[in-house]
């Protein structure tokens, strides 16, 4: 783990009076972090976009940038499976006005072209600040649903791997990561090197107030980190 990488990025926008580290910047502390992240390039208009996806490959994620937008699906910020440059086009068009009527006053830094990832088990891990307790871990199960049925565990950091499966067995939604109705056993190891990893930058790095993977694509060896947001202290 590269933790100079990570206080440089966290650092940097300190100093600029950042208070969110967008997708790209968290995706790049994951990466220093070991995390395996989709290729991507953000890019400022529909020519980059298409070219971007170009060398990427279709189908493509399209995804927009701004610190004043943290919940980019809500907002209309997130198109999955882009299939070719006309859609691209399309997307675009539908993005940049949907954040003009609805949004009219946030910055938009650019956009995130980014390959898709394979489809698998989603879970949500992530760390915080407790203002009480300290540094403490996170998991769930399910992307959005997460958010609905609060079927959350936490652990203080950093953790061990037996307190990373003892976060995973008690969530009710657990089954779906051992087989549940004929699905594939999913690669819990990946899950505990996850939250370890996210537990030992919560300790060791200053600066950072939540950091949050959702949703992490697990599949039957390894996982993916299909989106993420970063809060600043």
């Amino acid at each position: 783990m590269d933790l100079r990488g990570i206080e440089r990025i966290v650092k940097e926008a300190l100093s600029v009076s950042r208070k969110v580290l967008v997708e790209p910047d968290a995706k790049e502390v994951l990466k220093l972090a070991s995390f395996q992240v989709p290729a991507s390039r953000v890019v400022k208009d529909v020519s980059g976009a298409i070219e971007a996806a170009r060398e990427i490959g279709f189908p493509v994620a399209l995804k927009l940038i701004s610190p004043d937008i943290i919940h980019k699906s809500d907002a209309g910020g997130v198109f999955l499976n882009v299939m070719d440059e006309k859609e691209i086009e399309e997307k675009w068009s539908g993005m940049i006005l949907g954040m003009a009527d609805d949004y009219p006053t946030a910055i938009i830094e650019g956009f995130l072209v980014e390959e898709m990832v394979g489809s698998g088990a989603e879970v949500i891990v992530g760390c915080l600040r407790d203002p009480q307790f300290g540094p403490v871990v996170m998991f769930g199960i399910g992307g959005v649903t997460v958010e609905l049925m609060k079927d959350v565990s936490f652990r203080l950091a950093p953790i061990t791997r037996e307190e990373a499966f003892e976060m995973m067995a008690e969530v009710k939604g657990f089954p779906i990561l051992t087989g549940f109705r004929g699905k594939t056993i999913k690669d819990l190891d990946a899950i505990a090197d996850a939250l370890i990893k996210l537990g030992e930058i919560m300790a060791r790095v200053d600066g950072i107030k939540e950091l949050e993977i959702n949703p992490l694509i697990v599949h039957e060896r390894g996982a993916v980190v299909a989106d993420a947001r970063a809060i600043l202290e």
